[in-house]
């Protein structure tokens, strides 16, 4: 059982300004980490940099922040600076992200995305050392770029990956690697692709869970949310090499026929159930261990908002988040332990 837990950041339906309490209700619940994305909310280090400053003892990390949108030099002076707000405790993941990210909404050009990250992750381990990189990567060139304050612990480089390709180059050059959008019985097959990774390596999961006894709202949610995300062309490669070509099939059909009705409704249940954990926050929390079970470092929780919740309000978010929490520290009160 791993001793590391994690929650996406920031909590749908609450102000930054009011994360606080959300950061300490995590905190005591038995949560070691916070993990931010950046799609259309808040960039991914904001809600980060206000967790250092109130929750000194959690970990951070980015998961992930796109390869394409900021210039090499100011993703480095990004993690740079929160890494030096959160010494030791923050770690950059880096990820291709998608091509309505990064074209549609910031105007970029989604080219050679494999080149693209890997290059940004050689430019990144240097410079985050405080080193001057100059030279040219295949994806963009440096001219004697060097941090004015490197961070005096170098914070880890991980790596988001989906198939074949990124999993092996995670594993050969990065610090980790983040997965998403599998279910539990998906992982052995992700990290049979991690061969030769180094000591400390770590594997992080981003797991959607949606804590209701209202199985229908659950999967009506699930069944839109995967009809968004696997329909784009990296995840729905990523669930073909998964072995889901039969069952998704009819998906992918409808939606490239523009019928997205029949495409959400074409999704079965036992996909929805598989990628998007529902029932009591302990069963939730139980599905969840599988994967750490499975070789999760780092099993972080993306929470899907609930009926439950949007009733009770604050109130109903605070008791969630302690009936969430890790199965030891919900069992015993405290935080995990290894052993």
């Amino acid at each position: 059982m791993t001793n590391r837990w994690g929650f996406t950041v920031p909590l749908t339906g609450v102000p930054l300004a009011e994360h606080a309490a959300g950061y300490a209700a995590l905190a005591e619940a038995g949560f070691t980490d916070l993990w931010s994305s950046e799609v259309n909310g808040t960039d991914a280090f904001t809600p980060l940099a206000l967790a250092a400053a109130w929750q000194p003892g959690l970990r951070l990390g980015t998961a992930i922040t796109p390869v394409f949108t900021r210039g090499p030099g100011l993703l480095a002076m990004s993690a740079a600076a929160l890494a030096e707000a959160a010494p030791g405790r923050f770690a950059l993941g880096i990820g291709a992200s998608s091509p309505v990210v990064v074209g549609d909404w910031n105007g970029v050009p989604y080219t050679e995305p494999f080149r693209r990250t890997r290059d940004l992750l050689r430019f990144l381990r240097p410079a985050l050392r405080g080193e001057t990189v100059d030279g040219a990567f295949d994806t963009f060139r440096v001219r004697r770029f060097t941090l004015e304050r490197p961070p005096a612990s170098p914070p880890p480089v991980l790596l988001a990956a989906l198939r074949p390709g990124m999993l092996r180059l995670a594993a050969a050059e990065a610090d980790g690697v983040i997965l998403n959008w599998l279910a539990a019985d998906d992982v052995a097959q992700a990290l049979a692709e991690l061969t030769g990774r180094g000591p400390g390596f770590e594997v992080v999961a981003r797991i959607f869970v949606c804590p209701t006894e209202d199985a229908g709202y659950a999967r009506t949610l699930g069944r839109r949310l995967i009809t968004s995300y696997l329909t784009v062309p990296a995840y729905a490669e990523f669930h073909r090499w998964l072995g889901r070509e039969d069952v998704l099939g009819p998906v992918w059909a409808a939606w490239a026929a523009g019928d997205r009705r029949a495409a959400a409704a074409a999704v079965p249940d036992e996909v929805v159930d598989a990628l998007i954990l529902h029932g009591s926050p302990e069963r939730c929390r139980d599905q969840v261990r599988r994967y750490a079970d499975a070789g999760v470092d780092v099993p972080v929780l993306a929470l899907l908002p609930t009926p439950e919740v949007a009733a009770g309000g604050a109130a109903a978010l605070g008791e969630l988040i302690s009936r969430l929490g890790p199965p030891s520290a919900v069992d015993a009160g405290r935080p995990a332990e290894r052993g």
